[in-house]
């Protein structure tokens, strides 16, 4: 897991935005702040919803997923789909894999080139494949596994 030196100035995220594209407006300064100010991270909306408002911030959830989607279609995030309803947007946006703790709902990243796929199915005509999302689901060792 790659790690940021420093939590960004309010100048440095304006920039990072506009080179992807995105015009720095609050809402989204306030989420980049909270997404990209340390080390990598997987949120859901709600819970970048929750931190926001914590930290005294004035953002509907509406535009948190807006703005997380919008980060994600300037390659800002990776989304990763879990059950098809709960959707989580890592930072580190490298291929890579994710082990989720199932009783917590907490991903965390598979280090290096440690999962091997030796097989895949040729895509479609015009199709190609463009990345494979393993998570690789945990659960709590019981008294009698090995």
């Amino acid at each position: 897991m790659q790690e940021k030196a420093t939590t960004p100035t309010d100048r440095d995220l304006e920039q990072f935005l506009r080179r992807a594209g995105l015009r720095p407006t609050r809402q989204r300064l306030v989420l980049g702040s909270l997404l990209f100010g340390s080390e990598d991270r997987h949120v859901t909306a709600e819970m970048l919803h929750a931190e926001a408002v914590a930290a005294g911030e004035r953002v509907s959830l509406a535009t948190v997923y807006n703005t997380l989607h919008q980060f994600k279609r300037a390659g800002l995030l990776r989304e990763i789909a879990i059950e098809g309803s709960k959707a989580y947007f890592d930072t580190n946006t490298s291929n890579h894999n994710h082990f989720l703790i199932e009783p917590e709902g907490r991903l965390i990243d598979i280090p290096g080139p440690c999962v091997c796929i030796e097989r895949l199915p040729a895509p479609p005509e015009g199709m190609r494949i463009s990345h494979i999302d393993v998570v690789i689901r945990l659960v709590p060792k019981r008294p009698l596994d090995r």
